[in-house]
């Protein structure tokens, strides 16, 4: 417990005794849950992950085939390159959760080959939905999980049979896929897109299609990494989110990486060099300050990764998922912190001073580029109100802030957990910023034996 309610920001000495994040001590209550089968969903979450990949890997198959008919080698090349690189990193997740390079599954493995895993995977995963519960079995393990109440917490015991943790592997895999397949896929394709719409002022319909399917994938994935994030930070914990913390969630992300994304592209089509070395510099960045801050803690690499790996192994899965954080983070607020010197990996402290960090320094070098792209913007923006569009994209980029505020304040599943929320950070810079007044009356202190004078 105290290490989920720990956070960065330390006691505010300025905050007022009666405004400090007093929680009663909850009452622990064991409720004991059996395995119902009948309040089993239908896996909704594999199907549309393998609905947006098979959807966006043939719409860009077709666009490719369209570029290579027009001799556009450049578009050719980095289109094929966003189609096959997180296709690739999607097959390499679900065979490393599902532990297949240890087990005897040929057909599987030759299907993840030709890059259809999964295919595969969601039509096994829907076999065993409607197998579940139609024959009695013995329970493989006892999962605890905390529920948080008005007053008190819920201590929820249920047995998991071998189906059950079947199919919950099955999401879990699936979640990682969708945030590998809307971060190292559908935005930078979904970037490269619009580029050249802008570029060659035309969008055909092929390419509406990719893009549309790209905006949906980015959307859920920055959704699910959302919901990942706070089940990773809260891992004792049951997490129900409701459905204004959805649709608080979904306007944030799509808020802030579609204005990301369109600053990005108005910026690259005036300096196209300049653009590609800012959005680099950006993910080497990322990608080394995670290792650059293990090197300095003189620790040793977890071990605890996979069983059976060796240290280059380690040290690729630990490359794999810092890419992956890093092309997060270019795009939008990746929620975690990541800690390759810690066991879990992830920091399970909620960061308000790193979140902070991020939206400042993200939102000067919007603002910067915005403002470049401004003065040096080309004959065919003429056409176009600049002044209200950049209006629009900074109002853009603040409302995605304030959903993100709003959501730590109002919406978040573990919100009781937190030392400190949005409005006491708030309420603590204030103090900080007023001067004390001093008191006109003085009381002594109460001793026995000891006289004191007030001069």
């Amino acid at each position: 417990m105290d290490a989920v309610c720990e956070s960065s920001i330390g006691e505010c000495s300025g905050l007022p005794s009666g405004k400090k994040a007093k929680l009663p001590p909850p009452s622990i209550v064991l409720q004991v849950e059996p395995k119902v089968f009948s309040q089993l969903k239908l896996p909704y979450s594999i199907i549309l992950t393998t609905l947006l990949y098979c959807g966006e890997f043939a719409s860009a198959a077709v666009l490719t085939a369209s570029y290579s008919r027009n001799s556009d080698q450049f578009w050719l090349l980095l289109t094929l390159l966003f189609m096959l690189m997180p296709s690739i990193m999607d097959q390499l997740t679900l065979i490393f959760v599902h532990r297949d390079l240890t087990s005897d599954k040929p057909m599987v493995l030759c299907m993840h080959l030709l890059l259809l895993g999964p295919v595969i995977r969601c039509l096994e995963a829907l076999i065993m939905y409607c197998q579940v519960g139609t024959q009695e079995e013995p329970y493989v393990t006892i999962t605890r999980k905390k529920r948080l109440r008005k007053d008190s917490e819920i201590e929820v015991e249920q047995e998991v049979g071998h189906s059950l943790r079947r199919l919950v592997t099955h999401r879990n895999a699936f979640k990682r896929m969708a945030v590998i397949q809307a971060f190292l896929g559908s935005t930078p394709q979904l970037t490269l897109q619009l580029y050249i719409s802008v570029v060659e002022q035309h969008i055909p319909p092929t390419r509406a299609v990719l893009m549309g399917i790209c905006l949906v994938s980015v959307t859920y994935g920055a959704l699910v990494c959302n919901v990942l994030a706070i089940q990773i930070k809260y891992d004792d914990y049951k997490i129900c989110l409701r459905p204004l913390g959805f649709i608080c969630i979904i306007l944030w992300r799509c808020l802030e990486i579609s204005t990301r994304i369109t600053i990005l592209v108005f910026f690259g089509s005036v300096f196209k060099h300049y653009a590609l070395a800012i959005g680099m510099a950006n993910f080497l960045v990322l990608f080394f300050l995670p290792w650059i801050q293990f090197w300095r803690s003189g620790a040793e690499l977890p071990d605890n990764v996979e069983k059976n790996f060796s240290r280059v192994g380690t040290i690729s899965v630990l490359c794999s998922i810092t890419l992956l954080y890093a092309g997060i983070n270019v795009f939008c607020w990746s929620a975690v912190q990541l800690r390759l010197s810690d066991r879990d990996l992830i920091s399970k402290s909620q960061s308000w001073w790193y979140l902070v960090v991020y939206y400042v320094l993200r939102g000067v070098e919007n603002s910067v580029l915005l403002i470049l792209w401004y003065i040096f913007k080309t004959d065919f923006y003429e056409y176009i109100c600049m002044p209200m569009l950049v209006v629009q994209l900074i109002v853009a980029y603040c409302l995605a802030i304030a959903f993100m505020l709003f959501f730590y304040q109002y919406f978040h599943p573990c919100r009781r957990l937190f030392r400190h929320n949005i409005a006491d950070f708030l309420e603590c810079v204030c103090c900080k910023s007023r001067k004390p007044a001093r008191s006109s009356h003085l009381e002594p202190p109460c001793e026995p034996g000891v006289r004191h004078s007030i001069v």
